[in-house]
């Protein structure tokens, strides 16, 4: 294993299992809502934002069973895998480059959890899905930050170049490194071609899959303003969309700016804790 693995910060027992467990068709609503509420940190911190005007609960949601019954399985373990990252990675986001880049994920994160629906996929998969997918380039920059961050104000503008580029600078592209992170991890198989193929482009004839939900959402949080860094060049939010299915065209966002203004309220309330 790579030290540049060794030294990203670990998650904790509760984020793993419950990361563990997302896929798991036979989970029982009580066991997750146990498994959360056992870390009364990360249980907090998830009824925080529950119970922020980003979800606008009709009432006060006291604890971990409550959240579960407004939130759903899926959405639940999403806000509590969301918390646990950032937990893990208080000291690297008192840089702002890192902070950045979190808020890009959180950012993808939402915009995935929202287009999901529309493209027949669960939300709060969706939304786990969008935290993990840039996880290999926190493991690059947490080791290696002023190196990496030089590096991506350098190439961002070139998305696919950079993969090539990181290879040749590191050792690791971000995809293929947050494609071992989950391996090592033991996290359900279905992860790993999230977050190694995201940047990889979609053959036309193949059905619409939670990787091309992650990759496009990825882009439209850089047309909708989230970029991590200036230099990288968005592609036009009309042709994100003309990648869409049929039927999640006329069912999304169609104004960036509408769009950037929802994920704002969700990123308040995911960043303030």
């Amino acid at each position: 294993m790579s030290g540049t693995v060794l030294r990203l910060p670990l998650l904790s027992r509760i984020v793993l299992r419950t990361l563990q467990r997302a896929f798991d068709e036979h989970l029982q609503l009580a066991e997750l809502s146990v498994l959360i509420a056992s870390d009364v940190v990360i249980a907090n911190d998830v009824l925080a934002i529950v119970n922020s005007p980003a979800y606008a609960p009709r009432l006060p949601i006291c604890n971990i069973h409550q959240a579960l019954a407004i939130c759903g399985a899926t959405q639940l373990q999403g806000l509590c895998v969301a918390v646990g990252v950032r937990h893990a990675m208080v000291d690297a986001l008192r840089r702002p480059s890192m902070r950045k880049m979190w808020r890009h994920s959180l950012a993808c994160a939402a915009i995935a959890e929202q287009l999901a629906a529309t493209c027949s996929l669960d939300p709060g998969i969706a939304f786990t899905c969008g935290v993990l997918h840039d996880i290999g380039r926190v493991a690059l920059a947490v080791p290696r930050h002023e190196e990496y961050v030089e590096f991506l104000e350098t190439y961002a503008g070139s998305p696919h170049g950079i993969l090539e580029h990181e290879r040749e600078a590191f050792g690791w592209d971000h995809c293929e490194l947050g494609g071992q992170l989950v391996r090592d991890w033991e996290l359900p198989a279905e992860f790993v071609p999230v977050v190694a193929g995201h940047h990889v482009s979609r053959p036309q004839e193949n059905p619409w899959s939670m990787t091309d939900l992650i990759r496009v959402s990825c882009r439209m949080a850089d047309a909708a303003g989230f970029a991590a860094f200036p230099a990288c060049l968005p592609t036009p939010f009309e042709d994100l969309l003309r990648e869409l299915p049929t039927r999640a065209r006329s069912l999304f966002f169609t104004d960036p700016r509408t769009l950037a203004f929802e994920i704002k309220r969700k990123l308040k309330a995911m960043q303030s804790l």
